[in-house]
């Protein structure tokens, strides 16, 4: 869910935005801070164990968006009170209840 709340929440925005992108998943902000994608596309997909990485198309389409855009990352901590991360994890939890069936 992380990589594709990112991706949504760049798809929101026109491309040639400057974006602050917040979120409280070391694996995507450290992708791009320590450049592990780059290690990926070099190594034709395969992490650092040399399996294949995980969710590969979402990956593709993250990278597809952050190219259209100037985008920093900032890692928050989750469950820590900040309140635009709280309210991220209320409307992810809404969005699943919806999806299941049981209206929030």
């Amino acid at each position: 869910m992380e990589l594709t709340a990112v991706i949504e929440g760049l798809r929101a925005v026109p491309p040639g935005t400057r974006v602050a992108a917040h979120s409280d998943s070391a694996y995507v902000v450290n992708s791009f801070r320590d450049g592990w994608h780059d290690r990926w596309l070099r190594s034709g997909w395969r992490n650092a164990a040399r399996q294949p990485v995980a969710n590969r198309d979402l990956w593709e389409q993250l990278l597809a968006e952050t190219a259209r855009r100037s985008v920093t990352w900032h890692k928050v901590r989750g469950h820590s009170g900040d309140p635009l991360n709280d309210r991220a994890d209320r409307l992810a939890k809404q969005a699943i209840t919806s999806r299941a069936g049981h209206p929030s």
